[in-house]
């Protein structure tokens, strides 16, 4: 299997980008071919149709309907925003939508958030998940949040909640103390 695992923060070392980190070890861990990368990467303007009648598609649009395509199934791992998903993300779903066949329709995927805040992200979660589905996207029933996530990652990037740790870790690959 071929996973996409996209953090949707525009930030380098965001909290998000650290859990896509992990989450792409994870199933690397399983023998999952994984593909990481980062929102940032996918540059396109604001969705305007006058833009896409005239230039066409943004290079950035392009390039992430082909990383999404290439894959058996995708992990989005989003911040929230006031409660919503980031207007980026937004915006590349806009622009995806607009392709035929229609990149979305019929794919796998999961949703992850992380936050400082208490919920750890899961509204925006909610708010992601309904573009996603009116796609066609089989969206995972279960979500992630991880809440107080500014506190949840050691020096090394992993997840310093010894709980959380032993539910991200295949069994083959937990320490005898876990």
């Amino acid at each position: 299997m071929r996973v996409l695992v996209l953090s949707a923060s525009l930030r380098r070392d965001s909290l998000s980008s650290r859990l896509a980190r992990r989450t792409g070890d994870c199933f690397a861990a399983n023998d999952v071919v994984v593909k990481l990368h980062s929102l940032a990467e996918f540059t396109m303007p604001l969705y305007d149709q006058d833009v896409e009648d005239s230039d066409g598609f943004p290079v950035g649009a392009d390039a992430l309907r082909d990383a999404l395509t290439d894959r058996d199934a995708f992990v989005i791992v989003s911040p929230e925003y006031n409660g919503s998903m980031p207007d980026s993300l937004k915006n590349a779903i806009d622009w995806l939508f607009r392709y035929r066949p229609q990149p979305f329709n019929e794919r796998q995927c999961m949703l992850l958030s992380s936050s400082p805040s208490m919920i750890g992200g899961n509204r925006g979660l909610w708010a992601l998940r309904m573009p996603l589905e009116h796609l066609g996207t089989r969206v995972y029933p279960d979500m992630f949040s991880l809440a107080q996530a500014q506190r949840a990652f050691d020096d090394s990037g992993q997840l310093a909640d010894r709980t959380i740790h032993r539910v991200w870790t295949p069994p083959s690959h937990r320490s005898p103390i876990s």
